[in-house]
């Protein structure tokens, strides 16, 4: 992934949301594992819904680990470590089997690549806080909590790591410290959740984010950096901001454009002053345009956003995909 992104016409698209299509075939993730409960009951829908992006455009599969520690699978379902650590090594094994069925059927597409999910502790926690950053560990601590998974994803061969939705620096630090000394030929892609009240220049935990890219910068392990989970409207000004602070690859994959409107128990597109909806299709290629080389969705959005991502990108010029498809 490295040398494809070092191609500035090259672009990465991301899968989009996960859970979102497991609970749209029926899946029930009331449960502190999220769609980690799948991965554990029933991996063939994994596979399915990996598959399912593949065919719409994604070249990158990320790993159904984000919620999946050693940690939570004790804890919530009791299982003995090694066994913990092996249920993680098949989120990647999943990915694997998705990519090669895709791979059979379109010899011709590619890359594709697999990134295996490291979520933050705050999703442990289950409480929200991988949205505020407001939970206080060592550096010993935090790398006691990432060492196994991080370990099984290499392991088990996934191509880069994501280490996604976080809110934290001191966590960060300590992940990029347990990367440099464990794992130092590993490759990994770290996203942020944002500030809410300044989401262009801040973290989730207020660290600004001149403050966080010369550590990311300084990393050999870290080949790019961005957001992801948070509102599509924020994510422009975000990029914009980042592009000027590192000459990194930007990674953006944000939720839908919608908000919850709890009255109605509904969800609401958001427009913008002209009246179109925001969409990853119209935004993708603005975001390409901020640096972004990696691109896709997350919490609500589906196959057909990523078709769109794909489309749109091809369209504007960028090298998005080998996809099955006749558009040129």
């Amino acid at each position: 992934m490295e040398s494809f992104l070092s191609n500035p016409k090259n672009v990465v698209v991301l899968d989009g949301g996960l859970a979102t299509e497991l609970e749209k075939g029926g899946c029930d993730l009331s449960d502190p594992l999220w769609s980690g409960k799948v991965l554990l009951e029933t991996p063939r829908l994994i596979q399915e819904v990996e598959e399912s992006y593949l065919e719409a455009g994604a070249r990158c599969i990320i790993t159904a680990s984000y919620q999946v520690t050693p940690q939570s699978l004790m804890e919530h379902r009791h299982l003995a470590e090694p066994v913990a650590v092996a249920s993680i090594e098949e989120s990647v094994r999943i990915a694997q089997r998705a990519r090669e069925q895709y791979l059979q059927r379109h010899p011709q597409a590619g890359p594709i690549f697999i990134a295996g999910s490291v979520g933050p502790y705050g999703a442990y926690l289950s409480d929200g806080s991988e949205y505020r950053g407001d939970y206080v560990r060592t550096a010993e601590q935090f790398k006691d909590f990432h060492r196994s998974r991080i370990a099984a994803l290499v392991r088990a061969g996934a191509d880069v790591l994501a280490i996604e939705t976080q809110p934290n620096a001191a966590e960060v630090r300590a992940i990029i410290s347990l990367l440099q000394e464990e794992h130092p030929s590993s490759r990994a892609w770290v996203s942020f959740t944002t500030s809410r009240t300044s989401p262009a220049e801040a973290i989730s935990d207020g660290t600004r984010w001149t403050d966080i890219v010369p550590m990311l910068e300084a990393a050999p392990q870290i080949i790019a950096t961005g957001v992801n989970c948070i509102p599509m409207a924020e994510a422009s000004a975000a990029l914009a901001h980042l592009h000027t602070l590192t000459r990194l690859p930007l990674v953006v994959y944000t939720n839908s454009g919608e908000t919850f409107d709890a009255a109605t128990k509904s969800w609401l597109p958001i427009t913008v002053c002209d009246g179109t909806s925001l969409s990853l299709q119209a935004l993708a290629t603005e975001w390409a345009g901020h640096g972004a080389r990696l691109i896709g969705g997350c919490c609500r959005t589906g196959p057909a956003d990523i078709a769109g991502t794909a489309s749109a990108l091809r369209k504007a010029g960028y090298t998005a995909s080998n996809t099955n498809t006749k558009e040129k």
